[in-house]
């Protein structure tokens, strides 16, 4: 199992990843820093992996870590985006699903536009 910190402003929390292409890329790319941008319950921000994974979903569910290949970047889910409808959680377009928070993904409500985010492996 491979897990991760992630730390955006004042919040940290954990995740796993799964094993798919997406996931060792970016588990390979490790670790990795950005400002992250919010749009609605949604945190992105670019990074330096490009994947090619066919297995995206338009739909994902609360505490889904994806990775949107048009922006290249690494994205945390955890409630209605502007695309939504109705209590669903949707991308902007479809992502690749390649891991999931551990525990309560609302800690990053309190994360704005703008906060540094750190992800990194943990030991």
């Amino acid at each position: 199992m491979r897990r991760i910190k992630i730390t955006a402003g004042k919040v940290e929390t954990s995740a796993q990843l799964n094993d798919g292409p997406t996931a060792n890329a970016i588990w390979n790319a490790l670790p990795l820093s950005a400002r992250g941008a919010r749009w609605g319950k949604e945190i992105y921000f670019s990074i330096p992996v490009k994947v090619k994974d066919h297995d995206t979903h338009e739909v994902v569910e609360k505490g889904d870590l994806g990775y949107w290949e048009p922006g290249n970047a690494f994205c945390i889910f955890w409630g209605p985006t502007p695309a939504s409808r109705g209590a669903e959680i949707r991308p902007a377009s479809p992502v690749s699903v390649f891991g999931k928070i551990e525990g309560d993904a609302a800690v990053f409500d309190a994360v704005t536009s703008g906060t540094p985010v750190k992800i990194e492996k943990i030991k």
